[in-house]
């Protein structure tokens, strides 16, 4: 679930992008003393090193304008990257059929770490993927991550 500032934060940069980019994810983390913005965008998976200069410009300055953290923090705005974290409803439904790596809060019969093939997240918010032929179904709560797998 998104914090205030997460949600705040991502409702500014929505109104901000254009139709070529896709608003991924929002986190605002401290990692030692340090506080971090994270905004992660995508561009039909072509995202550059000068979409993200050019964004991050962008939204440099309305978060100057409107000034909605009080606190220091460092700004980064990323692509989601190859091995892209799954969230929200149409990560699971556009990611469908792709290859995943699933990391459970809880072993199930010993084992937190799944691989498999993504069917998606059904009406009971389960994700559901094919693991060995089997169709396995984890609740989304119980998954601590989710994310497309790289395969070399």
């Amino acid at each position: 679930m998104a914090s205030k500032i997460e949600q705040l934060i991502e409702d500014m940069v929505l109104d901000i992008l254009t139709d070529e980019y896709e608003l991924v994810d929002v986190e605002y983390v401290k990692e030692g003393s340090l506080k971090f913005l994270r905004i992660y965008i995508d561009k039909g998976g072509e995202m550059s090193l000068d979409d993200c200069q050019k964004l991050s410009r962008i939204i440099s300055e309305r978060l100057d304008e409107v000034d909605p953290i009080e606190e220091n923090y460092m700004l980064e705005i990323s692509s989601p990257g190859l091995d892209r974290h799954l969230k929200k409803e149409k990560d699971f439904t556009r990611e469908k059929g792709k290859e995943v790596e699933l990391k459970l809060f809880k072993a199930i019969e010993g084992v937190k770490e799944f691989e498999g093939t993504l069917l998606g997240l059904n009406e009971n918010n389960e994700i559901e993927v094919e693991v060995n032929d089997q169709i396995m179904k984890f609740p989304k709560k119980e998954v601590a991550v989710i994310r497309l797998a790289i395969k070399i």
